[in-house]
């Protein structure tokens, strides 16, 4: 027993160890790309870019159909119709990008009816997100905890992307050229996945009729979830532009992408330690409570500290990296980095709901966090710009986090088991004790 629990702590590790890996190597690539890009483009044109990047934040998650809260448990618990869950997950994925592509192109082409340049944005960035329907391959991986091919798929993926946009630069591009560098990365992740997946062995991907209605119904809940969480994750942006300017969308971009640099080890710590609180609610109330807190431990303390050094050294890093003309989005920087350290906490609940069937309540969490959101947003956007924004997907994710979870007593477990996991209650191991590792 102990040799095969050796066996099990090594995969989870190893498992951490590549999506780290395969992490670094994206943040590094797209950071450096990024960064330059938006050197070139200036913060008007890097503003249009980021734009057309709240469009498809927002469809991504309505698109998702929120089959991504789900899909690892449904491996997990159904190996022997991995296919049938894989290939109906990413039918469904592929029709609803499909609309949501076609959407896209409606409300731009109304809301931007005298901006040509912005539409054909827009519109050719948005087309990422049908390929992106592929994507669903690598929670086949995760649940094996094999994420190493995926991540060398994804890395594979990162290079030709970073190698396109490098040619975008050579040749001094425009604007428009560097709005498909995302569907080429998405195209050959699907292509890489899919190879990975067939030289893994994995079954035939086939689509069930019967399943497409129990996946729907299981994960309908995150559906609504996932529009409300669009809705304040892509409002900012959007309001920014009508409200104000491209420049302004560029500053509080630029603030994502630098508060974003490290979440690479939060979320492949999340993603790999999802199987292990799974399995362990199957087995022992108590050690899935305990691995619940550990897990949210350890994002907490991560994320704060990150956010620390961030917050201390924002201008020097905005300055450094992006040049004077970039430095308005310091502030945006300094709160939108705290942010990212809730909204990790509030991805780290999410194997709970699944375990717990709570998924009908994410939905009211997120539609009060959406009216929320855009109440602060419209108040402060037209006083602090930027910054307002940042401060409104702050207190919203708090909130999302912390406090509107307690409207709901069928939450509030959660919500105590992230407060004692803050206080390290019950956290610290005893020797000889059960470990995570």
């Amino acid at each position: 027993m102990k040799f095969l629990k050796k066996i099990k702590n090594n995969a989870v590790l190893s498992n951490i160890s590549w999506i780290v890996i395969g992490r670094i190597i994206y943040m590094l690539l797209n950071f450096i790309v990024s960064l330059i890009v938006a050197r070139y483009l200036g913060p008007s044109q890097y503003g249009l870019l980021g734009y057309a990047a709240s469009y498809t934040t927002f469809f991504a998650s309505i698109c998702s159909l929120g089959i991504n809260s789900i899909i690892v448990k449904e491996l997990i618990n159904n190996p022997k119709n991995n296919g049938e869950i894989l290939g109906t997950s990413i039918f469904l994925r592929i029709i609803s990008s499909i609309l949501s592509f076609l959407i896209i192109i409606f409300i731009t082409f109304i809301v931007d009816m005298n901006e040509t340049t912005t539409k054909i944005i827009v519109s050719l960035y948005a087309i990422h997100i049908i390929f992106q329907s592929f994507e669903l391959l690598k929670y086949w991986f995760q649940s094996k905890l094999q994420s190493k091919y995926s991540e060398i798929a994804a890395s594979f993926a990162y290079i030709s992307m970073a190698i396109y946009m490098v040619i975008l630069l050579i040749y001094k591009k425009n604007v428009l050229w560097f709005s498909i560098a995302s569907s080429i990365e998405y195209l050959i992740l699907a292509i890489s996945l899919y190879i990975m997946y067939k030289k893994k062995q994995g079954q035939k991907l086939k689509v069930n009729q019967s399943l497409i209605k129990r996946l729907l119904s299981e994960s309908y809940h995150f559906i609504i979830s996932g529009m409300m969480i669009s809705i304040y994750n892509s409002t900012d942006r959007f309001m920014l532009k009508q409200m104000l300017s491209e420049s302004d969308v560029a500053y509080y971009t630029t603030a994502v992408t630098i508060s974003g640099l490290c979440t690479f080890l939060l979320s492949a710590i999340i993603q790999s330690l999802t199987p292990v609180i799974i399995e362990s609610k199957n087995k022992n109330n108590d050690l899935y409570e305990k691995r619940n807190k550990e897990l949210y431990a350890i994002v907490f303390y991560i994320s704060t500290i990150i956010s620390l050094f961030i917050a201390i050294f924002s201008k020097i890093i905005i300055n450094t990296l992006y040049g004077e003309s970039y430095l308005p989005a310091t502030i945006p920087l300094i709160i939108l980095t705290w942010y990212t350290a809730f909204s990790y906490l509030g991805v780290a609940r999410d194997p709970w709901i699944v375990c717990e069937k709570k998924q009908n309540y994410s939905k009211y969490i997120y539609i009060i966090a959406a009216f929320v959101n855009i109440i602060i947003n419209y108040a402060l956007i037209p006083i602090w710009g930027a910054s307002g924004a940042a401060f409104a997907s702050l207190v919203t994710q708090i909130g999302t986090v912390l406090i509107f979870p307690l409207l709901f007593r069928d939450l509030r477990p959660n919500v105590k088991l992230i407060f004692e996991a803050i206080f390290l209650k019950n956290i610290i191991e005893k020797k000889g004790s059960d470990k995570m590792f």
